[in-house]
């Protein structure tokens, strides 16, 4: 069981440096934790906007991970593994729930994108050039 909760330690570990870097506004734009959709990674201020608002609920997906990782210690058996996936389930679910309000925010937030046509952009390079009237030739 040492193994499990060492696990959950290091997710607390994660989820709580991902939460306080966001809630401080100090992590920087990366496309590996965080909110990194598409939206939230459009630019500096809207990625720090997003993982701001999804930092409550690093935080206490950090915080229900160590304290399940401290009763694995405690635990044996069954109950410990019972404990452990609750404990991931349940932390999974509040890093989504947070992830998805800073999503919509981000939404609000972003620029619109440029449209793009047939090729890309790349009329040069697209094997479609009948297909996409706005190439020029």
């Amino acid at each position: 069981m040492f193994v499990v909760a060492l696990l959950l330690f290091v997710l607390a570990v994660v989820a709580g440096t991902t939460g306080a870097l966001g809630l401080t506004g100090r992590l920087p734009r990366n496309r590996f934790v965080g909110v990194h959709t598409e939206a939230a990674l459009s630019n500096d201020e809207t990625f720090r906007v997003a993982n701001r608002i999804a930092a409550p609920t690093s935080l206490a997906a950090g915080a229900l991970l160590f304290a399940g990782g401290l009763v694995v210690l405690a635990a044996s058996g069954i109950v410990a593994l019972l404990v452990a996936l609750s404990v991931a389930v349940v932390a999974l679910f509040t890093l989504g729930a947070g992830a998805n309000a800073a999503a919509q925010r981000a939404d609000v937030l972003a620029p619109p994108a440029a449209e793009v046509g047939g090729c890309g952009g790349s009329c040069g390079a697209c094997s479609l050039r009948e297909a996409a009237p706005h190439c020029q030739l």
